[in-house]
């Protein structure tokens, strides 16, 4: 029996599991870590303590929990947040802690200066994607000039899954998908790093070679086989950022495939059929070669569902109260009596791209109940998620298929709210495992243990949520829209 091993690092946790051909999972490992706010607004990790110090204890506790001898290890796949920003020496050692991705927002000046120099249509038409708190070249661009005595000692520019992979086989290399969220330093349609956008935030030699992320790297070399327990040789894949490598773990392989993680928020990975840049949404080269996807993400869903169990059900228990809510809110019929939601508690992110959006409750009269507000929060996800596949259906991308990964999975009212107002069919996987699964199968991919195909058989389909088209619910929708741009203004007004 041949097995890979695949280990993702999460923003409080990071997972490994070992594999084998069969898709069969030996062993799983789990050590949780902190994220770091120095300052309102900033978030790190400690490269050393929370990636690798996590990375060789799990490579440790599979192999010893499996019993399975590391030369039996075929392969090493990573993945783990991003983009982050890491720059390290010329022998590799971190020299600050790691400036995390979109939820550190310590370079919005520089946001808003290179989005002033270069334009924000010239930015999205090279970039894929306007600058955000999301982009790692105004963050870079912060270290020049805030820490200017690192920024003078940088040898390079490192992603997590990129610094995993260098401490792994010496190799400094990084994945198209990741590097697309460098703006303004790497241009999605020559897919390659450029400096003629801006020339002053880093020489292009500082940054990882390019690769796809079903290629090898390299090899675990000795000093990683003594402290990992892996063997000497054994070929590593450049790998990805989590979600991505999630998006892989439940099949997303076709043009119309899209990955809808149900979690704190919702994130979106469609697999698209060619290049799209629009402002509305995020593009990047997909994992392999000569493929595309395009995302989005709404600000709030997961954290909403917290937020009405901690403040209107606190007469349930926090174990029995999404089941207990899930199963009022059937009560309730489709629309919700006549209530609608806005979604937008922390603003929004994909299509509205609002800060200022606020969350609302429209239509309120004196019959209305708990599990007529319950059903009215969960329409009104559900509803933000139309309005990100309506956009891809204007851009020629409508999605076939959802594959629903993350918590929400499991409330059963969500799932078919989202099938029904969508009008798209939704998949659930036997496997729940996640980014790290999706890792021993991208490792396995890479030395020809499997094709991506394969994946069925691996993480075989358990549930099918079937679309079922409704009237109310398209007038709803329509409300919706219209209710968010008529309060718009009032909404950035209010503090």
């Amino acid at each position: 029996m041949t097995y890979t091993l695949g280990i993702d690092i999460g923003t409080y946790e990071t997972k490994g599991v070992l594999v084998d051909q069969t898709g069969v999972v030996h062993a799983q490992a789990a050590r949780g870590h902190k994220m770091l706010v120095p300052k309102p607004g900033w978030a790190e990790h400690r490269p050393e303590q929370d990636w690798w110090d996590d990375f060789v204890l799990i490579c440790k506790t599979l192999l010893n929990e499996s019993g399975v001898e590391a030369s039996h290890i075929k392969a090493v796949a990573c993945s783990a947040i991003g983009p982050c920003m890491l720059p390290v020496d010329a022998s590799g050692n971190p020299l600050m802690n790691a400036v995390l991705y979109g939820v550190d927002g310590r370079a919005e000046a520089e946001v808003r200066e290179l989005t002033a120099r270069i334009g924000e249509e010239i930015i999205i038409a090279r970039c894929g994607n306007a600058l955000t708190s999301q982009s790692v070249g105004p963050k870079i661009l912060w270290l020049k000039r805030q820490r200017p005595e690192i920024y003078s000692r940088t040898s390079h520019i490192l992603s997590s899954t990129s610094f995993i992979v260098m401490r792994l086989t010496g190799e400094v290399v990084i994945d198209h998908y990741t590097a697309a969220n460098f703006s303004p330093l790497y241009d999605v349609e020559a897919q390659s790093w450029v400096d003629d956008l801006v020339d002053d935030i880093l020489p292009l030699e500082k940054l990882p070679r390019l690769m796809w992320s079903d290629e090898i790297a390299g090899h675990i070399t000795k000093e990683a086989a003594q402290m990992t327990g892996l063997a000497f040789g054994t070929p590593v894949t450049v790998g990805t950022i989590d979600a991505a490598a999630e998006a892989l773990s439940v099949g997303t392989n076709k043009s119309g495939d899209m990955m809808l993680m149900y979690g704190s928020t919702i994130f979106i990975i469609l697999k698209a059929h060619s290049k799209v840049t629009d402002p509305r949404i995020w593009y990047a080269p997909w994992l392999f070669e000569g493929e595309h996807a395009s995302m989005a993400g709404l600000a709030t869903s997961g954290t909403l569902t917290h937020w009405f169990r901690d403040q209107i059900a606190r007469d349930q228990s926090v174990q029995d109260a999404f089941p207990t809510l899930a199963e009022e809110a059937t009560k309730s019929p489709p629309g919700a009596n006549g209530l609608l939601m806005l979604p937008y508690f922390s603003g929004e992110r994909t299509p509205l791209h609002d800060v200022n959006a606020k969350g609302a409750m429209f239509g309120f009269n004196l019959t209305h109940t708990r599990e007529d507000i319950y059903r009215a929060l969960i329409e009104g996800i559900a509803h933000g998620t139309r309005h990100v596949t309506d956009t891809f259906a204007e851009l020629d991308q409508a999605p076939k298929r959802f594959l629903a990964v993350g918590g929400g999975t499991k409330n059963a009212l969500w799932l078919q709210a989202t099938s029904d107002i969508t009008g798209i069919d939704q998949i659930v996987c036997e496997k729940t495992t996640g980014a790290s699964y999706g890792d021993a199968f991208l490792a396995a991919m890479a030395v020809g243990l499997v094709e991506r195909a394969d994946i069925a058989q691996w993480n075989p389909v358990v549930k099918t949520i079937t679309a079922r088209p409704n009237a109310v619910y398209d007038k709803a929708h329509g409300l919706f829209r219209r209710l968010y741009e008529q309060t718009k203004d009032i909404a950035a007004e209010l503090t």
